[in-house]
C-alpha cells in the first residue's frame, strides 16, 4: 500500500496495478513450471483460471489502486482487510467451516478494531461527495473481490496446480488493467517514465515482487488446505503495518484510539485462530 501510494501520482493507477500483476505473474508460472508443476490442461482449468483472474486479479487490483487515489494508504489498508468477515460468511454456506463461538466473536471484535482505526482518519477530500468519488467505496469493492477470490482458488485447484494457477491469474488480470492504463492516458505510458527515481523503481519492483509474486503463491497456495476463515484472519494484521509504514515514509499520522484499534485487531486474530491453536496444542 505505502510503496504504491507513493508512485501512483507519477505513474498513474491502473499502470502500478498492471505492473502489480504482470512480472509477478510471470514469475510465479516460470517458478511453477521449474518446480515440474503442471500447466492448466483443458478448457474447463483454463475458464476456472480466466474467472478467478477478472477477479481476484483484475477486480481486486483496479479497484484498490483506483481507491488508493482517494485515501491514506494506512485507511485503505484496513479498509481491504475487512475481507474475512465475508470468507467467514463465505466459506461456512459452501464449505460448512465453523469456528466456534470465539471465532466468531473474534471476527466481530476485528470489527470493532477496524473501526477504531479507521474512523478517526475518515475525511471528505473536495467537492466530489458521490460514491464513485469515495476511495473507501473503491477499497471495499476491493475487499470483496479479495475475497470472493479467495472462496475461488480451492474451485480452481481442482482443475489446475494452485501456484501456476496463481501465476496465470495473475497474467490473465493484469492485462486489462494495462489496456485501462492505455486508454487512461496514464502517466507512466505517456512520456513520464523519466522522471521516475531511483526509490520509484524500487518500490514498483517491491509491489511486484514481494507485494504480488511472492505473497499471492503463498497465501493462495495455503488456502487450498486448512480453513479459509483463518486464513484470512490474518490479513486484519497488514492496516498496522500499513500505517507504521505510512507513518514512516509518508508522513499518515494515526491517534491513540488507532493504537487501541490495532491492539484489539492483534486480540481478534488470537480469538478466530484459537480453535486451530487448541488443537494443535
Amino acid at each position: 500500500m505505502v510503496a504504491m501510494k507513493g508512485v501512483i501520482p507519477k505513474t498513474g493507477p491502473f499502470f502500478v496495478a498492471a505492473l502489480r500483476l504482470l512480472p509477478a505473474g510471470a514469475l510465479l508460472v516460470a517458478f511453477a513450471a521449474a518446480r515440474g508443476r503442471r500447466q492448466p490442461s483443458g478448457w474447463a482449468a483454463w475458464v476456472a483460471v480466466a474467472a478467478f483472474g477478472l477477479v481476484d486479479a483484475a477486480c481486486f487490483q483496479g479497484f484498490l489502486a483506483e481507491g488508493l487515489q482517494k485515501t491514506s494508504a494506512g485507511l485503505g489498508s484496513v479498509i481491504i482487510d475487512s475481507q474475512p468477515l465475508t470468507v467467514a460468511v463465505l466459506a461456512a454456506l459452501l464449505f460448512g467451516e465453523s469456528i466456534g463461538a470465539i471465532g466468531v466473536g473474534g471476527l466481530v471484535l476485528g470489527v470493532v478494531g477496524l473501526l477504531l482505526l479507521e474512523v478517526p482518519a475518515l475525511s471528505v477530500e473536495g467537492n466530489d461527495t458521490t460514491i464513485w468519488g469515495s476511495g473507501e467505496w473503491w477499497m471495499f469493492l476491493s475487499a470483496q473481490s479479495m475475497a470472493v477470490g479467495t472462496i475461488m482458488v480451492r474451485w480452481v485447484s481442482k482443475y489446475s496446480d494452485p501456484i501456476m494457477a496463481t501465476g496465470w491469474h495473475m497474467i490473465i488480470g493484469g492485462l486489462p488493467l494495462l489496456v485501462i492504463s492505455v486508454l487512461n492516458h496514464d502517466p507512466a505510458l505517456n512520456g513520464h517514465l523519466q522522471e521516475l527515481t531511483l526509490n520509484d523503481v524500487l518500490a514498483l519492483l517491491y509491489t511486484s515482487i514481494f507485494g504480488s509474486a511472492i505473497s499471492y503463491g503463498v497465501y493462495f497456495y495455503n488456502a487450498t488446505r486448512g480453513s479459509l476463515t483463518t486464513l484470512s484472519s490474518l490479513t486484519f494484521l497488514t492496516p498496522m503495518f500499513a500505517s507504521i509504514f505510512g507513518f514512516l515514509y509518508l508522513g499518515e499520522t494515526f491517534s491513540p484510539v488507532q493504537l487501541g484499534g490495532a491492539l484489539l485487531t492483534l486480540v481478534a486474530i488470537y480469538m478466530v485462530n484459537y480453535k486451530s491453536i487448541i488443537g494443535e496444542k
